[in-house]
């Protein structure tokens, strides 16, 4: 019993590591050859007036942490193919908690 509780104790923790620092679903599911570069994507997110802090390809999709003009954290899920947000809008990006 010990060892079933110490297993699903360690499923359910991965399980929720790698969930918590992605979207979740798919951004895209367009191929890789179709996708921007990170800097093309950067570029977007700057001409939206944010300043990038770190972006990385994560899954299907390229995650962005940004200042918006007050300094808030923003977080960005963008659609590598589209550099378009992803469960969000340039307007109402999700905001980081510790802002």
């Amino acid at each position: 019993m010990k060892r079933f509780l110490i297993a699903t104790t360690a499923v359910l923790g991965l399980a929720t590591t790698a969930s918590a620092g992605s979207y979740g679903k798919p951004c895209t599911t367009e191929p890789n050859e179709k996708w921007m570069s990170l800097e093309a994507i950067q570029k977007i997110v700057k001409d939206h007036g944010y300043k990038v802090a770190k972006a990385k390809m994560k899954g299907t999709c390229a995650e962005v942490y940004a200042l918006d003009t007050d300094g808030k954290r923003i977080e960005f899920f963008l659609d590598p193919a589209t550099g378009n947000p992803v469960g969000a809008n340039w307007k109402a990006p999700e905001t980081k908690s510790g802002a």
